[in-house]
């Protein structure tokens, strides 16, 4: 079957073209070849692949920016994810769509369920999350990852940028009274495939869609986050001019940003983990192996 695979230059829409390319043919595409802020684009393309399952990882993810530019954060988080609802509804296949941790407030002082109500608190949290609710209303047959702190070899991250600043400067201060678990773009994308294979071989009668946290293992902050990185990069031989100990913790109130981030984005993932049978392994492996590749 094809396989629509949206945002293919994007950290995750770059694994899923490798992950996904046994289960049949992956028509993968980014802004230059559909911009999901056009609704007509979006049902051009649907109609001219004829996919056999929709796989939306692209998203407007700006985080900051996006405060300043709510039409767009909503045609792209909102009404694409809708468009492709309904387009694969029409053909009676699925969509799997990702979001985010960030549709919850993070006031909760444990990880958070798929029965905890959403209460976004910047406009990219609502776009998403207005975006979840459209596709769930276009087309029954979704599935709906919320992951958080996304981390890959291939795109810009976290690690990244603690990495080339590691490079330049010899001590960073990082916000260590935010928690969660980086997740690993190359996991994700398997996972992915692991249930679109469970859909080819049961069909949708008795499928388990719906929405799930998926998340790796585990919790830390930003600031423990960066020091892992650096720690491996400096083990591995790379010359940085700071080291872990170098990097100090601040507060979130003495890192002002025009978007207001969850204290919490811890994400419980025991239904996705119960249903599939699936392992989520610690935060720790996942970035390890991403790190090799970068370094």
């Amino acid at each position: 079957m094809n396989i629509v695979v949206t945002g293919c230059h994007g950290q995750v829409g770059f694994e899923l073209q490798r992950a996904l390319a046994p289960l049949g043919e992956v028509v993968a595409v980014d802004l230059a070849d559909c911009d999901l802020s056009d609704s007509e684009a979006i049902r051009a393309l649907v109609r001219r692949v004829q996919p056999g399952a929709i796989v939306n990882p692209a998203a407007y993810t700006a985080v900051d920016k996006a405060e300043t530019d709510r039409a767009r954060v909503f045609a792209v988080n909102e009404t694409a994810p809708r468009v492709f609802g309904e387009e694969a509804a029409r053909l009676g296949v699925p969509v799997v769509h990702y979001s985010t941790d960030y549709v919850f407030d993070g006031g909760k002082t444990s990880p958070y369920t798929e029965s905890d109500a959403p209460n976004p608190q910047n406009l990219y949290g609502a776009s998403k999350w207005a975006g979840e609710q459209a596709l769930a209303a276009a087309n029954p047959q979704h599935l709906i990852l919320r992951t958080s702190w996304v981390v890959g070899a291939h795109g810009a991250n976290f690690a990244k940028t603690m990495l080339r600043l590691a490079a330049e400067r010899e001590q960073l201060t990082v916000v260590a009274d935010q928690f969660g678990a980086p997740t690993s773009a190359a996991l994700l994308a398997d996972l992915t495939a692991q249930l679109l294979r469970q859909y080819q071989r049961e069909g949708a009668a008795g499928f388990p869609f719906g929405t799930y946290h998926v998340a790796s293992a585990g919790e830390t902050t930003w600031c423990d986050y960066a020091r892992f990185v650096i720690g491996e990069a400096v083990a591995a031989g790379k010359t940085l001019k700071a080291r872990p100990e170098n990097v100090l913790p601040i507060a979130t109130a003495d890192y002002p940003t025009p978007a207001r981030r969850p204290a919490n984005s811890r994400l419980d993932t025991r239904h996705f983990r119960e249903t599939f049978g699936l392992r989520l392994p610690p935060w720790q492996e996942g970035l390890r192996h991403i790190l090799q590749q970068i370094l």
